[in-house]
């Protein structure tokens, strides 16, 4: 197939529309969701010819998605078997604590294969590599988990699944941090593929337990934001264990699209299959489409799916786009560029709207600090009038403490106004990875 990410803007488009009207087309004929909604608005799916034309559509939202699953899943009885036949299901989490199903076909599964060798492409994951699965083992379906095989398949590496996450269930299958980080140094894994939280807890207990990390060359990291600051830390402690130039590269993306790769670390985010997946930034109460370097929500189209199948989805992240060709690896088609801001994760203190990633990633940066979390509470729990309260637990090997109080301090009142109290915790009252499958770095408790 030829390879869209070096061709011009035109033939990208070609393929993208081509896509599209065959996509539509599929909708309107065994789509639940797409066939009443777009019904309801009057609109003509067969006017649509070309992603330009996508603005005539009404947006869909996690909401709608989570209302009713299943009426997104396409069903066409005549389409081949491949492209009919259930390979798996992956979750979805949202605002409730349901996780949300999405239904991959065998077409779908091979699509993502094809997704995943650009993206190892892109990032530079080879068939030397030795990636070690460090996410967890949850109760649904977790699709960053049962996508590293997939991922590995596709760059032709091997990979080592240490089955971490909080145990449940009758057969006693999860395994502990410190059987992760033996398993890391055991089978010499190069990428260290996980939740951002976990996989530097993993990094710090390998230095607990003078384990051989020298192997370990990649971080791939996802499922949380990450900062500059953070993604240093991890470089550091990685070189401290002889890791030589260890790459930490943040692996945007969604259970709905798939990764998007960077080339670079601190790199825009390059779709590495536009002929599956097509952006689009939008002004979310207009429905306006806005121009390359303009910030609004991010919107994907599913260009080539089977089963669970979205249509001007938004994503709920701000984020700008360009299309201009990477000035460091030459690729076409579209890049996200961050900083990507989750508009659900804005949160008002004290009367203040806040984005609480700005407050994270300055907290991050201050140094000494091993593990924290920022918890909104009240002055007066029993008073439910009482002023807000931000808290910021804090845990550290360092001696002065009541130093590191006031840079803490220091820190979050730079970063958003609030100067917060500041209570020390020990490491794993904090986080526990044997209970948690990610750090839980902002808890609401008004």
């Amino acid at each position: 197939m030829t390879d869209l990410l070096r061709q011009p803007l035109e033939a990208i488009r070609r393929v993208q529309d081509e896509k599209l009207v065959r996509a539509l087309a599929l909708c309107a004929r065994g789509h639940a969701h797409y066939r009443r909604t777009w019904a309801e608005a009057g609109v003509d799916v067969s006017r649509i010819r070309s992603v330009a034309d996508l603005v005539l559509l009404p947006f869909t939202s996690k909401h709608d998605l989570m209302a009713d699953p299943e009426s997104f899943r396409l069903h066409c009885p005549d389409l081949p078997l491949h492209e009919r036949a259930l390979w798996e299901v992956n979750y979805t989490t949202g605002s409730t604590g349901e996780p949300t199903p999405l239904y991959v076909t065998t077409h779908d599964y091979q699509a993502y294969l094809f997704q995943a060798r650009r993206v190892a492409e892109i990032a530079g994951i080879t068939d030397r590599d030795i990636l070690a699965n460090l996410f967890p083992l949850t109760p649904a379906a977790m699709g960053a988990f049962v996508r590293s095989e997939p991922n590995a398949y596709a760059a032709g590496a091997a990979l080592v699944g240490a089955l971490t996450g909080a145990p449940h269930g009758e057969f006693g299958v999860h395994r502990s941090l410190d059987d992760a980080v033996r398993m890391v140094e055991r089978h010499r894994a190069t990428v260290l593929w996980g939740v951002t939280s976990f996989v530097r807890r993993v990094i710090m207990r390998a230095a607990e337990l003078h384990a051989d990390f020298t192997s370990v060359r990649m971080c791939a990291v996802t499922g949380e934001a990450s900062s500059p600051a953070l993604r240093e830390d991890m470089r550091a402690r990685l070189r401290a264990l002889g890791a030589a130039k260890p790459v930490i590269f943040d692996r945007y993306g969604s259970t709905e699209s798939g990764a998007h790769a960077q080339c670079r670390e601190e790199g825009d985010w390059h779709n590495p299959a536009p002929e599956v997946i097509f952006h689009e930034v939008v002004d979310p109460d207009t429905g306006a489409r806005l121009p390359d370097g303009e910030r609004g929500m991010l919107a994907l189209t599913h260009l080539n799916r089977r089963g669970t199948t979205l249509i001007r989805y938004l994503v709920g992240d701000i984020v700008s786009l360009t299309h201009e060709p990477c000035p460091h690896c030459g690729r076409t088609g579209d890049r996200i560029v961050g900083p990507i801001v989750r508009t659900k994760d804005l949160i008002k203190v004290k009367g203040m709207l806040i984005n609480p990633a700005v407050l994270l990633d300055r907290l991050r940066a201050v140094p000494g600090v091993d593990e924290f979390q920022v918890v909104l509470t009240r002055q007066d729990l029993r008073d439910p009038f009482s002023m807000d309260e931000m808290l910021v637990r804090v845990a550290t090997e360092r001696a002065d403490r009541d130093a590191l109080a006031a840079m803490v301090v220091g820190a979050a009142a730079d970063a958003v106004g609030v100067r917060p109290r500041v209570e020390f915790a020990a490491l794993d009252d904090i986080y526990d990875p044997a209970r948690q499958a990610k750090a839980e770095r902002l808890v609401d408790r008004r």
